[in-house]
């Protein structure tokens, strides 16, 4: 039973005398425990992939899966990480811990225990009492990432949360990512413009195509998590790899072959032209 699973996914938006097709015949799974990045052009449909797979948008077509049962709205088990983080800059950081657990209902007493934890296990336990406004972007990024710790998610997705962030603070909070789903085991999403960010982070990387968002290949990743990883010439060279793909030099388009058992073809990359 995969964690995540999305099938013939299509979605169109509606706007003043027009529709955007954002995904057409999406197909892709997640295994339980798996980290997978997706990556791709801008307004490829990343973000609406997303949001489907967390039950706030209902597709047209296809269906969608989570821990083998159908989503049909937002799941209690599953954490979304938006971009600008989500914090309500009133409530202290402790209270942004606890905020799911409290909307769940949960008392303030179990919330804020289950808070404090999660909040010592970013490296935040010290800013309890502070504020938002007083952290800054990595700290409030770490906020984010304890809050979706205190809910115990099986599945955590992310829409980009550290593009905002400098190299330095992005590469550490990275870490973060990484050390929280080793020790939790988690599946997750993680949607990033970055392909350093993505082969760091996934053990697949998923590439899709222009709009209307397809997957167009796969990038197996499977010494992600091992030590030295980021700074061996294997990491260098995926990254190079999946450069060339979004580039479209030759893996993605129509009729190429492979020549690397380390990319798996998806069954639109014919259909869809692939990533130019």
């Amino acid at each position: 039973m995969n964690a995540l699973e999305l099938t013939g996914v299509t979605l169109t938006y509606e706007g003043s005398g027009r529709g955007v097709r954002a995904l057409d015949a999406l197909v892709m799974s997640v295994e339980q425990g798996e980290p997978v990045s997706v990556i791709g052009p801008s307004g490829c449909g990343k973000s609406t992939m997303l949001l489907v797979s967390a039950g706030l948008l209902t597709p047209d077509e296809g269906e969608v899966l989570a821990a083998g049962r159908r989503l049909t709205g937002v799941r209690r088990e599953t954490a979304l990480i938006l971009q600008d983080y989500g914090l309500l800059p009133w409530k202290t950081v402790w209270d942004n811990a606890a905020l799911g657990l409290r909307v769940r209902g949960a008392s303030r007493k179990e919330a804020g225990e289950v808070a404090l934890g999660a909040l010592e296990r970013v490296g935040l336990l010290e800013f309890a009492r502070a504020y938002p406004g007083e952290l800054s972007g990595g700290m409030r990024q770490r906020l984010a990432l304890a809050r979706a710790v205190a809910l115990d998610a099986d599945l955590l997705l992310m829409d980009e949360p550290l593009s905002a962030l400098d190299a330095l603070t992005r590469e550490d909070l990275q870490d973060v990512l990484l050390d929280l789903w080793r020790r939790r085991g988690h599946a997750q999403v993680l949607v990033t413009h970055s392909i350093e960010e993505a082969v760091y982070l996934g053990r697949r990387v998923l590439v899709m195509s222009p709009r209307p968002g397809r997957i167009a290949a796969v990038v197996e990743n499977a010494e992600m998590g091992e030590a030295g990883f980021r700074s061996s010439a294997l990491f260098h060279e995926r990254c190079v790899w999946l450069r060339s793909l979004l580039a479209g030099e030759g893996a993605l388009h129509p009729g190429a072959s492979a020549g690397d058992s380390d990319v798996t073809y998806a069954e639109s990359t014919a259909s869809t032209g692939g990533v130019v």
